[in-house]
């Protein structure tokens, strides 16, 4: 096994830095993965509720990209044994992680729109 290395060193180093932004969006990549991860931060979803607020996303891709994060441990999929079946969505602790990235998206987002709309 690899040994995990600090991100202090991580940093230092050009080719570790890279491999683990890649490693990131491997997980994250995607138009749909970051609003499904942005609509389940809110609570537990069914997949109608993230369908609704995720507008033009077709079911089918709903379905892929939801499973896609469940195997990459993003969310956890829990099916209740209820007439109908019910299932829910939820983010892994892992999932809950990526929160901070999110925030920091939306101020980066913020800033940038005042900044290019200050030159328009």
């Amino acid at each position: 096994m690899k040994k995990q290395i600090s991100l202090k060193e991580i940093k230092a180093c050009p080719i570790e830095y890279v491999l683990n932004i890649n490693d990131t969006l491997n997980v994250i990549s995607g138009k749909w993965k970051l609003p499904i991860i942005g609509s389940v931060l809110f609570g537990k979803k069914r997949f109608t509720e993230i369908q609704r607020n995720i507008p033009k996303i077709t079911p089918r891709m709903l379905s892929k990209e939801l499973k896609e994060l469940e195997i990459n441990g993003v969310l956890v999929r829990t099916v209740y044994d209820s007439i109908p079946v019910s299932v829910e969505y939820e983010l892994s602790p892992s999932g809950k992680l990526i929160t901070e990235v999110l925030d920091k998206m939306i101020e980066w987002g913020v800033e940038h729109r005042k900044s290019v709309l200050k030159k328009g």
